[in-house]
């Protein structure tokens, strides 16, 4: 892993350092470090040539740049209309209940964040969600208990305990 000022330069280096380049070097920064901390803001700043709160305000607007250390598995529930009529709540009960976190927070072992967002694009199949990367649909409490049990049963490195 990159040291973080030297991540940043190679993605100015790579993307360029205009404000329209800002967004592709957050996102270049998340993707190594899982978030954007404050003293990766400010050297983007620095590396761009902007100020720092330009670079604050974007990273804080969209909802999958985190701005604040988030767990191994960021667990993204759909909020939408379309999800919460056909059972968004009881699979956020659910996921509340066994990993006795709210939406917010992230777990005490550091393994779980939960939050909601806005559309994630499978309203055909809703209620839907995002643990990282991977897409879920079609959630029902029993489907959500045997998701979170797989990701409960993960090493570090990704592969299953059993």
């Amino acid at each position: 892993m990159k040291p973080i000022i030297e991540l940043i330069k190679d993605l100015a280096d790579k993307h360029g350092r205009e404000r329209h380049n800002l967004l592709p070097i957050l996102q270049g920064v998340v993707e190594q470090e899982k978030y954007l901390s404050e003293y990766s803001m400010i050297e983007i700043a620095r590396e761009l040539d902007m100020p720092a709160t330009e670079v604050f305000g974007t990273a804080t607007f969209y909802s999958f740049l985190e701005h604040k250390k988030m767990g191994t598995y960021i667990i993204r529930i759909c909020k939408t209309i379309t999800c919460a009529m056909k059972g968004e709540k009881q699979i956020l009960l659910t996921i509340e209940d066994m990993l006795k976190i709210r939406v917010g927070e992230t777990s005490s072992d550091g393994k779980f964040s939960l939050l909601q967002t806005n559309c994630l694009g499978f309203c055909h199949k809703a209620p839907a969600m995002l643990i990282n990367n991977e897409v879920y649909t079609d959630l029902t409490p029993e489907k959500i208990r045997e998701i979170l049990t797989m990701y409960m049963n993960k090493k570090e490195g990704g592969e299953n305990v059993n």
